[in-house]
């Protein structure tokens, strides 16, 4: 079962603070309201992620709302994983995530994205950065505005 990381949390939250801040410094929008409470919840029990599948609808509505913004995928057209590789030496990917990504759901493709980052040894974050950087600048030009 796949589960947001509570990292996806605050950055859906600080999303949410850009594009409706509080009017008086108290009031919050119901995107940002419904991720607080998850947000408050983890923090008190102490749970670095919550499952996607029963997440609250309004606060799962507002992270994919978040998560619309962030890049699909890690891919920077350098797939080693169709030469034998296990993992990909261009994303960071295992030939299993490769081949079933558009299959994911959201929560299991933003674990994906944190174990690579975390990793940080895929030719994207190094001796290719820049292509990469150019992909995630393609694709957020060509989400809707």
């Amino acid at each position: 079962m796949s589960a947001i990381h509570i990292t996806d949390i605050e950055a859906a939250i600080n999303h949410w603070r850009a594009i409706k801040p509080s009017p008086d410094g108290v009031t919050l929008a119901p995107e940002l309201r419904a991720l607080a409470q998850v947000y408050a919840l983890m923090i008190y029990y102490h749970e670095d992620e919550a499952a996607e599948q029963g997440f609250p609808k309004k606060a799962y509505d507002a992270w994919l709302a978040w998560y619309a913004t962030t890049p699909d995928t890690p891919c920077i057209a350098i797939c080693s994983t169709s030469q034998g590789d296990a993992e990909c030496k261009g994303c960071g990917r295992s030939f299993d995530e490769v081949q079933r990504w558009t299959e994911m759901s959201p929560a299991a493709k933003r674990a994906t994205w944190r174990r690579i980052t975390l990793h940080g040894q895929a030719w994207r974050f190094n001796r290719y950065a820049e292509r990469g950087n150019q992909t995630l600048r393609a694709n957020s030009d060509a989400l809707p505005t």
